[in-house]
Parts: structure tokens; sequence; C-alpha cells
């Protein structure tokens, strides 16, 4: 008896995005919709609709809102989704066909919304691309106020201005232009000026890259890749020959190796924190902010599994991710310890010569893989977060030798919850001392990587 019949993409995620709209301050679109990928055959291409969505949700409603005369809070809530994911289509897509775009959200409205929706979908989608002067042409061509930037070297052309000039007001322009929050564009042009400031917009809005680590403790980098290749998965080898760039769509899970443990999934700015710290096989580790473990696992593999690593998370549910990511790579020298149980082992076991605090935070470096920030994140919120990153960055001094060094990472790229937060602890904190820091900010150029921060800081 045959099974039920595939999902077209489109439907997919039409379905994750009105559950993500159920609770949008507190939902993550990845979690839902990795329980219904499986009910369609075009993964990649549900996935590529939901994220593009989110990280332009902005610049498409105001496009709906221009030119349908419709803002969305007015558009009914079962029909709403259909007509971003057009209009994300229309202006981001270009190789997708205008028609097959329409007649498909017309599809959809009918069996979703019902026939009464179809006519104005249809009148929405239409009177948009009557102001689409051109799907796809070369940015530096474009006249900005007229375009919405798509990639560095290309952008959707309208038939009239719908942005500001970006000379006069460079955080207004951004802010539409990418669909940022403008507080937040502002403190990047105080940070780090208008040309740095553009390019970590374009890196906020890619389709960041699937980077692998290879688990050196089973494998090489060459090896992997070749594996990859075997297997007819277009890949490519880093300049430094420690990660591999999966280009071709694959889940995961199925790449060759996965189930084995032969590699993890980690951007390339995320594995600089270990490599900075440079920890010694034999060295007791503590991981103060271990979930989901990616950097646990490098730190295992960096000593080659021979350190004594103590992984704990302030979340116990997340803290079993842990527990199951270093049992699927054959890990040994890991222990996983309750957040409230760290105390006491402390106590048994001394004190640490490293700590790595990874700490939660913004992500404003991350902002391409979790587009749902820039819908809710918030001033207050950083001020809340800083309290927290200092409260863990103390906890970790409390545990280290003399001599010994903390690894204090974010993947935040505010002053606030970086190099602010740890000038103010080395203030408050004379026996430690700043050995190095380093921010990196997010890039779309090739190859393409994630913003962060990292600080070693030096126990007299």
């Amino acid at each position: 008896m045959a099974g039920p019949k595939p999902k077209p993409a489109r439907t997919i995620a039409i379905t994750v995005l009105n559950k993500f709209d159920k609770a949008p301050k507190r939902n993550y679109a990845g979690p839902i919709l990795n329980k219904l990928l499986h009910q369609t055959t075009e993964k990649q291409r549900a996935t590529d609709l939901i994220f593009g969505t989110l990280r332009n949700r902005s610049a498409i409603d105001m496009v709906i809102t221009k030119f349908a005369d419709c803002p969305t809070e007015r558009i009914p809530i079962k029909i709403r989704n259909i007509i971003r994911i057009s209009v994300y289509e229309l202006i981001y897509s270009p190789q997708t066909a205008e028609y097959a775009i329409v007649n498909e959200a017309v599809e959809n409205a009918k069996t979703l919304a019902g026939k009464k929706q179809v006519g104005f979908v249809n009148a929405v989608l239409r009177q948009i691309t009557r102001h689409i002067k051109n799907r796809q042409i070369v940015l530096s061509d474009a006249e900005p106020q007229e375009t919405l930037p798509q990639t560095l070297s290309t952008s959707c052309e309208f038939d009239t201005r719908i942005l500001p000039e970006p000379k006069l007001l460079p955080a207004d322009y951004f802010s539409n232009a990418f669909s940022l929050p403008k507080w937040l564009v502002n403190s990047w042009l105080v940070e780090f000026g208008q040309e740095s400031t553009q390019q970590v917009c374009f890196a906020s809005n890619r389709k960041p890259s699937i980077y692998i680590r290879p688990n050196t403790l089973k494998t090489t980098t060459h090896q992997l890749a070749e594996k990859f290749r075997q297997a007819e998965i277009d890949c490519e080898v880093s300049a430094d020959e420690s990660m591999i760039n999966v280009k071709s769509p694959h889940a995961i899970d199925r790449l060759p190796g996965f189930t084995e443990g032969v590699f993890s999934i980690q951007d390339i700015t995320a594995s600089q924190a270990i490599r900075v710290l440079q920890p010694q096989p034999t060295q007791t580790i503590l991981d103060l902010c271990a979930a989901p473990g990616t950097k646990t696992m490098q730190l295992a593999e960096f000593t080659g599994d021979r350190a004594k690593i103590v992984a704990t998370d302030i979340d116990s549910n997340r803290l079993e991710m842990v527990r199951e990511n270093t049992h699927r790579l054959g890990l040994n020298s890991v222990s996983i310890a309750p957040y409230e149980n760290l105390e006491k082992i402390t106590a048994e076991i001394g004190l640490f010569d490293c700590s790595l605090v990874d700490v939660p935070c913004s992500n404003t470096g991350v902002l391409a893989r979790r587009p749902e920030v820039r819908l809710r994140i918030i001033p207050k919120a950083i001020s809340k977060l800083t309290r927290t990153q200092s409260g863990l960055l103390k906890t970790a001094a409390a545990m280290i030798k003399p001599k010994g060094k903390i690894c204090y990472s974010t993947c935040s790229i505010q002053k606030a919850e970086n190099s602010e937060l740890v000038k103010a602890f080395l203030q408050k904190n004379r026996e430690f001392e700043l050995e190095s820091e380093d921010l990196t900010l997010p890039s779309a150029q090739h190859p393409d990587h994630d913003g962060g921060y990292i600080a070693i800081l030096t126990k007299r």
C-alpha cells in the first residue's frame, strides 16, 4: 500500500511559517521544520523558502504594503504566508518562473483558505509583479533606492523608489533593504562604519554555507572529502585544510560517516575558539556552556581524547544533546555534569587548567542562520544577556588554577557582550589579564562565515 503523497515545498513552508507565527517571540522555525521534512521530497527547497522569507520578511512586508496597498497585519492569517513566500520568490528567487509562483500561490490559497481568497491572492501578486521592472540586475548598475539586494552582485529592480537614500540615511536604508532592526544597524554604523556595516548586512542575509569539521580521531579532512566525492557530493576543502564546505544540498544525518561519528557541523568562525585556546591532553578542562556539544567535541578531538573534560550547561534538556553527540563521535574524555553539581565536582577534582565559556548571546553574528532573532531582538534583551554572561564568566574564574586560562566566546558582534564586558571583568578581577581578543565580522565573501568574538584571559 502506497504511503501519503509527498507535499510540495511551498506547502511545507506555509505550514511552518504559520506555526512559527503563533508565537514568533518564542518559536524557532528549524525545530518546526524538522518535524515536517519527512512529508516532502523537496527538503532543500522548503528550507530555502522558510529561512529566506524570514530573513527578508520586513522588506517583503514593505513591498506588499507599498504596491498592494495592504499592510500584512490586515491580510487574513490563512493567506498571509502564502503571499509572503510568493513575494520572496518573486524578489529573491529569479530562477523560478513568475507564472509558476503566482499559479502555485493561487492553488495554495484555494486548498488552504478556500476559493473566496483566490482572487485576493492573485490580485496582490499581480499588482506587485507589475511594479517589478527586472527580477535580477547587476547590483553595481542598480539605482539603490529602486532595488532590493539579493546577493553581493545582484538585485531586484522596481519601477519606483522604495528605499531611503543610502548616503543621507544609511541606517534607514540598511534597515529597510536587509530587514534588520534600525537600532541594531545604528550600533554597527557607530562601531564599524558604513562600508563594514554594509558587509555585515549582506552576510546577515546570505544563505550560509555548510561546513564540516572532520573528527580527526577517526579520519582526515582529505579522506572525508574523498568519501563525499565518491558519494557524488560536491564539496571543497578549506584553505587551511581543517574544514570541508559541502556545496550540494543534503540532509546532514544522511551524509556518509555521520552515524559513525566521522564529522560534526561547525562554522569556520565558531571553530576558531578551541584553536586559539590550544587545550592540552594533560589538562583538566571545564566547558561551562556546553550544549549542544559542538565545541565540547572539538575540545576532545583537539586533545586526542586524552584530556579530562567536564561538560555542563544550565539547560539540562540541551545538556542531553552533549551526551548524544559525544556518544556518536565515540569520545571518552568527556564527563557530563549537571550544572547544579558543578561546585561539588570541582571540590572533588580540584581547579581546572582552562575553561571554555561559550556564553548564550544575542546571536547578532549568526543572523543568517538564525533569522528569527531579527524579529525579536531589543536593546533591553542585550542588557539582560550581559548580566548572564558576566555571571558565567565569574563562575568560571572561581574554578581556574593560577596560570590557567579562560576562553570567553560569543556569536555576537555587539561590543556590550564582548570587549566591554571583558574589560569590566578585568577591572573587577585583577588576578586575570587579557592575553588576546579577536572580533570577526560575518562575511558573505567566499568562503562565507559567521561573526563572533574570542578573548583569552589568563590567571596570574
